[in-house]
């Protein structure tokens, strides 16, 4: 016999209701398609099953291409794995194809004689950067495989973001605070007016940033709608394979979330998890099968 004071609750009174009335989140259209030997990539995208990561997968493809078709921002924040894990060539390739329109990236390649230079000549760090690159003075080994090289020759700002004492560079001899404070401020408020043209229909992908890019995207959205632009509807998503606090709140849920009954349409923020050396690729792909369909199908179109 039981010591408790209480005892199990009955369940002979429960309610119930026919299976066929039950309403399902899931349906067999939804279901996976088996593979089909020698199908496109967009075939095996649409084969995915349109269920959880799979169907924000999409959704996000989707709105970098609608952004792209009307010419709004679509902004890559890049954390430095990107580039360690061989990602470059991918980037490069889409910033060619025009779906990379603004980039946002942690230090860890700039030296401090950039800083200095773009201090002095009222520019930020990362098109201070591009033009270093560019200008051969430096003998660049690879410079058909660097993003920078790239962003600066298609006109795409790149904007550098310190966190003045984690790197390298701050603890150089030549590192001058003022230069490196001037310059990263500069890029600050470039990234601002990039997400203010965001509105409406813009996307930010936030790739491996965990910490210093979710805080500054937040704060520049807040000087954004601080000066009146409702950022409203857009689309973020964060990239990651480990999905952190910041870039949750920062990227995902904040920024997109609902503010009373306001007029623009509902925003989406989107976590995806995984590594970024098959995401990147993955996401590419996507793009770049979706952009020739759409251009067969406008050709087909105009041959009528």
């Amino acid at each position: 016999m039981s010591i408790y004071n209480i005892g199990p609750l009955g369940l002979e009174k429960i309610r119930t209701y026919p299976l066929a009335g039950r309403k399902s989140k899931v349906s067999v259209r939804h279901f996976a398609r088996v593979h089909r030997r020698g199908a496109l990539v967009r075939e095996f995208l649409d084969s995915l099953p349109q269920i959880l990561a799979a169907e924000d997968l999409s959704a996000v493809v989707a709105a970098i291409l609608r952004a792209r078709a009307v010419r709004k921002p679509v902004l890559w924040g890049l954390g430095g794995h990107i580039i360690k894990v061989g990602l470059g060539p991918v980037l490069i390739d889409l910033i060619r194809r025009g779906f990379v329109t603004g980039m946002a990236e942690e230090t860890g390649l700039y030296l401090n004689e950039i800083a200095v230079g773009a201090a002095r000549g009222g520019i930020g760090l990362g098109e201070a950067a591009g033009k270093l690159l560019t200008s051969g003075r430096l003998r660049v080994k690879h410079p058909e495989a660097s993003v920078l090289v790239a962003a600066h020759r298609a006109r795409v700002p790149v904007t550098v973001h310190l966190a003045i004492g984690t790197d390298i560079p701050h603890m150089h001899r030549s590192a001058d605070g003022a230069s490196l404070g001037a310059a990263t401020h500069h890029d600050f408020r470039l990234f601002c007016a990039l997400v203010k043209q965001m509105h409406p229909g813009g996307v930010y992908l936030n790739w491996g940033s965990a910490v210093v890019l979710p805080e500054v995207f937040l704060k520049a959205v807040s000087v954004a709608r601080n000066l009146g632009t409702p950022l409203r509807p857009i689309t973020t998503a964060n990239f990651d394979f480990i999905q952190h606090y910041r870039s949750l709140q920062n990227v995902v849920r904040r920024p997109t979330a609902a503010v009373g009954r306001s007029a623009g349409g509902q925003s989406h923020g989107y976590a995806l998890t995984g590594h970024h050396e098959i995401l990147l690729p993955l996401v590419a792909a996507a793009l770049i099968e979706a952009s020739r369909s759409g251009r067969r199908k406008a050709s087909a179109r105009r041959k009528r």
